[in-house]
């Protein structure tokens, strides 16, 4: 037998047989796999083509700039419900942000290196966090924000929403700072640097991309929530003129009218779960096309 008699035998032989147990089993595992991924997109395939069909058509400009309006009536708008989905978040991004970047920075840089018992509770105390219901989230910021300020409020609102916000965003920061090169420290280090000085200077803006990306996804989890709202802004059929008072939310406004039996309140909560659908996706893409980027 020839080498090149051998090659071709041996190649054969490499070939997988259809009839084989191991490939009907390997073909019939790929099948249900496909299966379970088609299965598991239908019901986002079924949300936003039911939402687009009934909120899309009473999409217009109008509705930004309009308040809720009367049972019976005309469509109305939900501008103060936009505006006050915007302030609830922004108060919760202006608490959140900074704690859970300092918090990250504390996990990443100065505690892991040196068996510190604190990284552990910490670690624990994120891990805890992030597994609480919403909902629980809410009564904790009515109990100490509502009944001590004596009144619903887009900052006990925005409060509830970054306790829901701090684990997500101390977690993708760890990792972020964490997967930054040690060589960008050492060399740092090298060039006389302090620890601030590389943390601050060479490794926090090497890391800020993916930190960027857990800040969107937190930020998405926070425009859609409902049950820490009920309990802390409430809501509100007027404008607001101030952050500690009653506050409309586009989540709130979707609970509130799409419960009722009014056919003006219940077009108006379509169209607000339309845009919450779009800002929602639109700040997972903005995740996905930062990580790219930086990829």
């Amino acid at each position: 037998m020839t080498i090149s008699d051998a090659a071709g035998h041996v190649g054969l032989s490499l070939k997988k047989n259809p009839s084989s147990p191991r490939t009907l089993f390997s073909s019939a595992m790929s099948v249900v796999a496909t299966l379970c991924a088609v299965l598991a997109v239908i019901p986002l395939v079924a949300v936003l083509y039911y939402i687009i069909v009934r909120g899309l058509q009473y999409l217009n400009l109008d509705l930004f700039r309009q308040l809720p309006p009367p049972p019976l009536g005309e469509i109305g708008g939900f501008g103060n419900a936009f505006v006050g989905t915007l302030l609830t978040v922004g108060i919760a991004s202006l608490i959140s942000i900074p704690f859970g970047i300092l918090t990250a920075i504390f996990l990443a840089e100065f505690a892991k290196d040196t068996d510190a018992p604190e990284e552990n509770w910490i670690d624990f105390a994120v891990n805890i966090l992030a597994g609480v219901p919403s909902i629980v989230m809410g009564t904790f910021a009515w109990a100490t924000v509502v009944l001590l300020t004596g009144t619903f409020s887009a900052v006990a609102g925005g409060i509830a929403l970054s306790v829901l916000m701090l684990p997500t965003i101390v977690r993708t920061a760890t990792e972020a700072l964490e997967a930054v090169p040690g060589s960008y420290r050492q060399a740092s280090v090298g060039l006389g640097a302090s620890k601030i000085d590389t943390v601050m200077k060479i490794v926090l803006p090497a890391a800020v991309p993916a930190i960027t990306t857990g800040v969107m996804l937190a930020v998405a989890r926070a425009v859609g929530e409902t049950a820490p709202i009920l309990f802390t802004a409430l809501f509100s059929q007027f404008w607001n003129r101030t952050v500690w008072e009653p506050t409309a939310t586009l989540s709130a406004l979707v609970y509130n009218f799409a419960q009722v039996p009014y056919p003006n309140q219940q077009n108006l909560a379509w169209a607000a779960a339309f845009v919450l659908v779009v800002l929602v996706l639109f700040l997972n893409i903005l995740a996905r096309f930062i990580t790219r980027k930086r990829g």
